[in-house]
């Protein structure tokens, strides 16, 4: 009979959007080899719809929509998969964490859970590990971020031994060739769904990318988006840059477009890559794209531009309407486990052991930081979000579904749920900012 190690490894991912079920499944290709994957996206207001999953590329062997109690139940067959990975915002990640705990409770074996952030960690960075911590291997994306989560578990006394290095598992693409006559020069604006978060600075961004493309009319300038109106990624989208566009004094001109699609396939025809603090900034800095991080807008924690103090690429629109481009630094790129001189092939060597050397091992049971004893204020409220008990157990009338969807719930055929989440999406772009809006009168 074939062992857990020899046969195929059967792992399941848990996503909540569709960045995240990028990092997920991307990473469970890089961790464990010849795989089958199945993938579960957790309902929720960033669910990805077909559209996005399509742009993304990330591939499963079945994929369904499903609540987080479902997923649970299904969890206690132990023999079902050999691994779990959890691509999820940190409080589903803490409540699948406990639930699983309550699910395996007195099972010989487990599988084994991962998880880990899907780009630059550039905020919560103690609230969201310790959200994360419990997990047999916790996945730091560069040798910064492994020190970095090494010191909050040590500093509150958990075991810190979980953090493995690796990289971001998207990284890749074929190296960086200057346009030769072959295609127009091309500046991509990576925007991002909430940063910044003000009107005005989302205005005055998409004004400087169509000025640059008015100075530099042999020039394309895509201004890359994440998602159409009325989408959800992993961050709330309240100003929508398509909206913005539409208003914009003298529109866009010719040459600078909205554009759509895979990262990936932008990335394949950029000659300059300008964001704010998008992990596409690493995705480009890969390849050898020059690269821009934008402080018109002042470098600060809340913009995430913070995070790229010595790395050479931060610069402003007028220094790159004058034809500045950024030289990135190359100790911080090997930091960041970019373009680290060719070792990005073997950057999930490391985890990749770790996975394999406990699917062969009796896993303990797992156990979170955060418990009723250590967080009795915090964290029954975050199970009680996802149907949990203080025990992690399904709450009373959340009990799991008595049949299983025959594959992912397609928004258009789920009318219910689509109205739902219509009004849940005025309520998040429209209400809510004219109440705050009101509060400041």
């Amino acid at each position: 009979m074939p062992t857990r190690t020899t046969s195929q490894p059967r792992v399941a991912v848990l996503a909540d959007s569709d960045t995240r079920w990028k990092w997920g499944a991307l990473t469970a290709y890089r961790i464990q080899t010849d795989i089958r994957l199945d993938g579960y996206l957790l309902r929720g207001r960033a669910t990805p719809t077909v559209r996005q999953l399509d742009e993304v590329g990330a591939r499963a062997d079945t994929l369904r929509e499903i609540r987080g109690v479902d997923f649970l139940e299904l969890m206690k067959d132990t023999a079902r998969y050999d691994v779990v990975v959890l691509a999820c915002v940190g409080g589903a990640v803490q409540a699948m964490l406990h639930g699983l705990a309550h699910a395996w409770r007195g099972a010989a074996r487990r599988p084994v859970v991962v998880t880990g952030y899907v780009g630059v960690v550039y905020e919560k960075l103690a609230d969201g590990l310790l959200l994360r911590h419990g997990a047999d291997v916790v996945l730091a994306n560069s040798r910064h971020d492994a020190d970095r989560f090494r010191a909050v578990y040590e500093g509150v006394g958990a075991d810190g031994g979980s953090v493995v290095e690796c990289a971001l598992p998207f990284l890749g693409g074929a190296p960086y060739e200057p346009a030769l006559g072959g295609r127009p020069y091309t500046v991509v604006f990576a925007a991002q769904p909430s940063v910044p978060d003000r009107r005005d600075d989302r205005t005055y961004l998409l004004r400087r990318a169509a000025e640059h493309a008015r100075r530099h009319p042999d020039r394309e300038v895509l201004v890359k988006l994440r998602s159409k109106p009325g989408e959800h990624t992993t961050h709330i989208e309240e100003l929508p840059y398509q909206k913005l566009a539409a208003r914009l004094p003298g529109g866009l001109p010719p040459n600078c477009r909205l554009a759509y699609g895979n990262m990936g396939e932008v990335l394949d025809r950029t000659d300059l890559l300008v964001t704010v603090s998008s992990t596409a900034a690493l995705e480009s800095l890969h390849r050898g794209i020059p690269t821009a991080v934008l402080t018109d807008l002042g470098i600060r924690e809340v913009l995430g531009n913070h995070h790229f103090l010595g790395s050479g690429c931060l610069a402003s629109w007028d220094e790159l309407d004058a034809g500045h481009r950024p030289e990135p630094d190359s100790d911080w790129l090997a930091r960041q486990g970019v373009a680290a001189e060719g070792t990005y092939a073997t950057a999930f060597d490391a985890a990749r052991a770790r996975v394999t050397a406990l699917r062969a091992a009796a896993l303990p049971p797992l156990t979170p930081y955060y418990t009723p004893r250590t967080a009795p204020g915090y964290l029954p409220g975050i199970l009680a979000r996802h149907g949990l008990g203080p025990q992690g157990a399904p709450l009373p009338g959340r009990a799991a579904e008595t049949t299983e969807p025959g594959g992912l719930r397609r928004l258009a055929r789920d009318t219910v749920r689509d109205a739902a989440r219509g009004a849940y999406r005025h309520g998040v772009q429209r209400v809510a900012p004219a109440i705050r809006r009101w509060g400041q009168l």
